[in-house]
């Protein structure tokens, strides 16, 4: 007899795990199993850790974690930004926890993560646009896991160059700014972020040296194919090595909607050319997300 674990699920468009039932076939994932999934389930449990991977539902939980990559996001719950594709709240940010460097640090040593990614909300209230705190976690986390290799996955910083060269001078393994989406489509998807100022982060820490850069797109907003081989030349412009393309899921109702589910097929024709443009690594898929195999992305 089927067992539970055994049964299929597809992500919806609330980004919920839910049983299946009318979704494209290519949404649909099993639940996530194996004994490294369950020792860091119950860790996460039993000690109330923080990542993004329970708190997203994300369907490619139980692989990640499985390969010793989790991801977990500082400074807070609440962005300053309203983007329409983000399912994060939305408001007036809490008091900086200055023991949140710490805090992540422990979680990391505690589930015995080899490669963690770290990102955050937009914290546009603070001078410093949270860049302290963001290089107090990198220390915290080297401190106490010296051979856990590191992604951070940062927001703009306004195009502060100050505030970004602190990442720069932590030099994680990885540094990852997403542009989200095609130019066209930007205004309407993030809102207050401008796509040239996304690339200009992305080139500005190329120039710096930072040794491996990436970024993410989401697809099934409303972009056209030739717009989505622009964004990815417009990437490797500022050259970038690393690109993720995944689909887009709606948060919720209030959210942007899904204007279509691109296929997986679609999806090898964007890592192909990817390839082809002289990207490091390409993931393409309708389930990929920022930080889908970033363990490989150190290589």
């Amino acid at each position: 007899m089927e067992t539970v674990l055994e049964k299929t699920i597809a992500v919806t468009t609330a980004n919920k795990i839910e049983l299946s039932g009318g979704k494209p076939k290519w949404l649909k994932v099993k639940l996530p199993i194996g004994q490294k999934y369950t020792e860091l389930r119950g860790l996460v449990d039993k000690y109330s850790l923080n990542t993004i991977c329970t708190a997203g539902s994300c369907p490619n939980m139980g692989e990640c974690w499985g390969e010793g990559t989790a991801t977990f996001m500082i400074l807070g719950n609440i962005c300053t930004r309203s983007c329409g594709f983000c399912g994060v709240k939305t408001g007036r940010p809490e008091t900086v926890d200055w023991d949140e460097p710490e805090k992540v640090a422990r979680s990391i040593k505690i589930m015995n993560i080899k490669h963690a990614v770290i990102t955050s909300v937009d914290r546009d209230d603070l001078k410093d646009g949270g860049s302290i705190i963001w290089i107090e976690t990198v220390k915290a986390i080297r401190r106490m896991n010296p051979k856990t290799t590191l992604e951070t996955l940062i927001p703009d910083f306004q195009g502060n160059e100050r505030n970004i060269d602190r990442i720069i001078e932590a030099n994680p393994e990885v540094v990852s700014h997403n542009v989200e989406t095609v130019r066209r489509l930007t205004r309407e998807v993030r809102i207050q972020a401008k796509y040239d100022k996304s690339l200009e982060v992305l080139r500005y820490l190329k120039d710096k040296g930072i040794n491996r850069t990436k970024s993410g797109i989401m697809l099934g907003l409303g972009e056209l194919e030739e717009e989505v081989y622009q964004t990815m030349r417009d990437l490797r412009a500022v050259n970038v090595d690393i690109v993720t393309i995944g689909q887009y899921l709606q948060p919720s109702k209030k959210h942007l909607p899904v204007k279509e589910f691109i296929t997986p097929e679609q999806f090898a024709k964007y890592e192909k050319f990817g390839l082809e443009l002289g990207f490091r690594h390409v993931e393409s898929g309708p389930l990929v997300r920022s930080s889908y195999k970033a363990q490989k992305h150190i290589l």
